[in-house]
């Protein structure tokens, strides 16, 4: 019985992977992962220090293209004007996280 798993096995090593069956399986293996819910659960480490010290993610709302709309709610409403000129670094960071462009919105709550 041994000898037949072990076909099977090979059967399936041999076989050509996709890519995003390959990279599923990275993304496990390392813990990281791309999703709305990791995006504030990771958003200090994501946005820097810099972003973080002055501004919260509020919320992420998925569009019905696959894109985000997403609300930055500032430490002090004074720092809003300075997120607001920051606004495309910030949209930067957040598709480099998700490895496409996919916020179409920025908007910031007071």
């Amino acid at each position: 019985m041994s000898n037949q798993q072990n076909k099977n096995i090979t059967a399936r090593a041999s076989r050509p992977m996709t890519i995003a069956g390959a990279m599923g399986g990275l993304m496990r293996i390392f813990g990281a992962r791309a999703s709305d819910a990791d995006l504030s659960a990771r958003w200090d480490e994501i946005m820097g220090a810099e972003i973080a010290r002055i501004a919260k993610l509020a919320a992420i709302k998925k569009t019905r293209n696959g894109g985000y709309n997403i609300a930055i709610r500032p430490a002090n409403p004074a720092f809003a004007l300075q997120l607001s000129y920051m606004a495309d670094e910030i949209a930067e960071k957040i598709n480099r996280y998700f490895g496409r462009s996919v916020v179409e919105k920025i908007s910031f709550r007071k």
